[in-house]
Formats: structure tokens, sequence, C-alpha cells
């Protein structure tokens, strides 16, 4: 029986890079996006049809109770889950609205406890599972312009190591991967100058590929179960 594999935020990015690393892995998949349905539909029948795998896809907002819920009522065991559902606001803290703020806090982290409170469950009966948060280096140190983005992380980071401490006696895993800048729809706000600017700020001289970020989470997820309640940290060596 193949593996079974949840990824939220799939239908572009990191995520649709993930899911077609797991896919290539042979796992069947739960994919799910906010505003993107048709394509990640269409990129579902793509995997199925280039992978010979099974893939159901959901279009909610990934803080949603009631329909993370009904989700979990279509997925009878799951092996790996991965929250990538995220979103950014880059601004001052003091022109935020109060709707930006939550709207932000609900996506990059209330997300992550809704998923993993539902997925918890079936992993601990197994005493098996693998959870991977896609996190960044601003909840590791911080943004100037974007507060509400990295307290989120960093909150996503927290929730990481006391989760793993939790579900360690299940042989359940819990780690996460602190971003740097990768190329993605997300970093599309910088013009050709000012990323090559921030390009010279990275050792490495050049920003990550969505696909190095899939092949780590792919490898949390099939090699070393005595790693736990890591923030794994991919950015070049910038931060």
């Amino acid at each position: 029986m193949r593996k079974k594999a949840l990824i939220t935020g799939a239908s572009r990015g990191i995520g649709a890079a993930i899911a077609s690393e797991f896919a290539k892995a042979g796992y069947d998949l739960y994919l799910t996006c906010h505003q993107n349905k048709e394509r990640l539909v269409w990129y579902a029948d793509k995997l199925t049809q280039e992978f010979g795998i099974t893939c159901r896809t959901y279009s909610f907002s990934i803080d949603n109770e009631t329909e993370v819920q009904k989700m979990f009522q279509d997925i009878d065991t799951l092996d790996v889950l991965i929250n990538n559902a995220g979103i950014a606001h880059i601004g001052l803290l003091s022109d935020m609205t109060y709707d930006e703020w939550n709207k932000v806090i609900g996506t990059n982290l209330n997300g992550c406890f809704l998923t993993c409170k539902n997925a918890i469950p079936g992993m601990v009966s197994r005493q098996s599972g693998k959870i991977i948060n896609i996190s960044s280096v601003w909840g590791n140190v911080g943004a100037s312009m974007e507060v509400a983005y990295s307290a989120s992380k960093g909150g996503v980071n927290s929730f990481t190591k006391a989760l793993a401490k939790e579900l360690a006696p299940s042989n359940i895993q819990v780690n996460a991967i602190a971003c740097g800048v990768i190329d993605t729809d997300m970093n599309r706000c910088f013009d050709e100058e000012d990323m090559a600017t921030l390009i010279e700020e990275i050792p490495a001289d050049r920003i990550g590929r969505p696909e190095e970020v899939a092949h780590l989470a792919l490898q949390l997820c099939t090699e070393n179960t005595y790693l736990t309640g890591q923030i794994i940290t991919l950015d070049g060596g910038w931060i």
C-alpha cells in the first residue's frame, strides 16, 4: 500500500514542488489551496498521469475549522503532513488593520494547529508519522516591515519544537524548514535591482529553488527517525 501525504498550499511554488517530489516517490496525495482551485485540479491530474498515484484536491482557507474537519473525513490514513500554506504582508505595523493581522496569523499559524489536531489521532494510533512545517528565516530573526509574518513564523517554530516533544513517545517526528529567499510568487514583489542587491547578501550568490525545499522535505520524511523538533534553515548561508 502506498504512503499518503497531505500538502497544504500546493497549487504553486514550494507546495507544488513538494507535491511533485512526493508523487515521484510514490505517495498518494491530498492537496489543498485557497484561491487557485482550477490550477490545483489541473496539477493534480498531471501528477496522477505522470506518476500513477491517486490525488484528491480541496479548496478552502486553511484556517476554516469546518472545512479542515470535512477534509479529514476523506482521509483514512496519513503518513505525512506538510503545512506549507502561507501568506505574507509587507508594511508598517502601525498601518496594518486587525483583520489583516488575523488573516496572516490565521493562515500561517492557526492552519498548522487545525491540520495537526486532526492528523495526530491517526498517527498516534499507528505509532508512526511525519509532520513538516514550512517556516521562514524571519521566524528565527524577525524582519522589519513584516512583523505579522515574522510573528506567525516564529510561532510555527515554537509550535514545531513543542509538538515534537509531545509526539516523540509515539514515534512521530515534527520538524520545520526555515526558508530564506526562494524563487516563488511571494518574492515577485522585488524588482530586478532589488533582487540583485538581495542576492549580493547571500553567500551562495543565488536564491533558492522550490525543488530544493521539496527535496529536503522528502529527506526528513524518509530517513532519520531520531531527528525531531528541529528548525532547519535553508537559506544559502544568508542569516
